[in-house]
């Protein structure tokens, strides 16, 4: 079993969709950990206010197999893969961190993940992950979150019932 850290988003009913997401994760994954959600403005496009969140859970899957699940889930939660890459959505679901992977190939998942440099995904992974170390620069996320310049990118807690 590999420890995984997932970022979850929404800018289009994000209160039906992110807890209809996390309710398939539970389902499939079993126990998983979820941080406290927040508001962000929408990064690459103008586009509504963004609600996101990480959930931490444990798999046997491998990463591409995950990313299949994981855009199968987005799929039939009306997800459209016919619109530009940065666009409203009802569910985005990116694997940020799988164990201590680095995986950056032609035709290959980017774990982990780039966006990791943003506040909507660092803030909530050094929430429910404070101690894990980025696989690459070795920081904690903790260390990353305090790093990180907070006027560049404002986040506001949105409260969202993610319980089962």
């Amino acid at each position: 079993m590999v420890r995984v850290y997932l970022s979850l988003g929404s800018n289009l009913e994000p209160r039906r969709y992110l807890p209809a997401a996390i309710a398939a994760l539970r389902e499939r994954f079993g126990a998983i950990a979820v941080s406290p959600a927040y508001r962000s403005k929408s990064v690459g496009f103008d586009g509504a206010d963004f609600i996101n969140l990480a959930v931490g859970l444990d798999t046997d899957l491998s990463p591409e197999i995950l990313n299949d699940w994981l855009h199968a889930l987005e799929d039939r939660h009306g997800r459209r893969r016919d619109v530009p890459r940065y666009s409203d959505r009802t569910l985005d679901i990116d694997i940020v961190l799988y164990g201590d992977r680095v995986i950056d190939g032609p035709g290959h998942l980017q774990i982990p993940r780039k966006e990791l440099q943003h506040a909507f995904v660092l803030r909530p992974i050094a929430d429910i992950a404070p101690d894990l170390r980025h696989p690459l620069s070795g920081h904690t996320m903790a260390e990353l979150w305090a790093a990180f310049s907070h006027e560049r990118e404002p986040l506001m807690v949105e409260p969202l019932n993610t319980q089962p």
